[in-house]
């Protein structure tokens, strides 16, 4: 059997919502140069070519960063097993046989709420941890709760 990337992407609001989450994260540390510079005398060009450092940075970041990962992500389910294909700088690939499965979970945080994504979770008896689905629309990720449920109900096994 060759190894090859999972078939399925996840949903393109992921993009979207990948570049909200990274805006945010660097408004609060551009706000924050931008309170000190405000607070603080002295090495005011410092500062301000700080703040205009934080902005290129976070526009190539919130530009840049959603569509590597959208290119990346993928995930796929077989009667056999679970695989994902995750990250942007480390890229994962994780592969969980069907009948290591333990639970399934879904979760959605306020962002991905308003943005209609939900996240998978696959806890197996693994090691290396739970395999996760990000950025799933939510109707994709209730049917793959559903189908992995099921599935792992109907394959003998003893989960460990």
């Amino acid at each position: 059997m060759t190894l090859r990337p999972p078939s399925h992407r996840v949903s393109r609001a992921a993009i979207r919502y990948w570049a909200t989450r990274a805006a945010v994260g660097w408004l609060i540390i551009l706000a924050a140069q931008i309170a000190w510079m405000s607070m603080a005398d002295g090495d005011r060009p410092l500062r301000i070519a700080g703040i205009v450092a934080t902005v290129v940075l976070g526009a190539a970041h919130a530009t840049i960063m959603p569509q590597w990962r959208y290119r990346v992500h993928r995930w796929e389910i077989s009667p056999a097993a679970v695989y994902t294909q995750s990250g942007w700088f480390k890229q994962e690939w994780r592969i969980a046989p069907i009948s290591r499965i333990q639970t399934v979970d879904s979760q959605r945080g306020p962002l991905e709420q308003l943005f209609r994504l939900a996240n998978v979770t696959v806890t197996t008896a693994s090691a290396a941890g739970p395999i996760k689905v990000e950025g799933l629309d939510r109707d994709t990720a209730r049917h793959l709760v559903g189908e992995l449920t099921a599935s792992a109900q109907a394959t003998a096994g003893d989960a460990t």
